[in-house]
């Protein structure tokens, strides 16, 4: 049995030749260092005796958010499409409605044209849309511990 003469695949080519004084010995890495040894890859973190940025930045400090609270945002553009007239506004019925995602407390925003007469009982109404609200002759009531902002 000879040798069977296989044709080239579409789109190949041959291999480069690589010289033998560039890719020999030490095949490219050099001579020592972490870079030239098996198996270990370069840490990112080691700057080579210069002090690490990790351990130049201080580690503690205060921070805000365990203690900042979080709101669900519903514009009045979307709530105008929503509710009929003189309906009750809270977290329940726009979690009825589809317009909620979660369960926190709810922020209503200005954005959108708004011209229904309906009763606000929610968490926090921005000034534009309690200005909007009050035109449209609603009633927007907060809880005593908020304030509208």
């Amino acid at each position: 049995m000879g040798f069977v003469e296989l044709p080239s695949f579409s789109g190949s080519r041959p291999k480069k030749r690589r010289r033998g004084h560039v890719h020999g010995r030490y095949c490219g890495k050099g001579l020592k260092g972490e870079k030239s040894r098996k198996g270990r890859k370069h840490i990112p973190i080691l700057e080579g005796g210069q002090m690490p940025v990790v351990r130049r930045l201080p580690k503690r400090g205060f921070s805000n958010k365990k203690f900042e609270v979080r709101y669900e945002i519903v514009n009045l553009g979307a709530i105008e499409k929503k509710f009929s007239e003189w309906e009750e506004v809270n977290s329940k019925t726009l979690l009825e409605k589809g317009l909620l995602r979660k369960k926190l407390p709810v922020k209503i925003l200005g954005s959108g044209t708004f011209s229904k007469s309906l009763v606000f009982r929610v968490d926090k109404v921005s000034a534009t849309a309690a200005e909007k609200i009050k035109k449209a002759s609603g009633s927007v009531a907060l809880p005593e511990n908020s304030q509208s902002k």
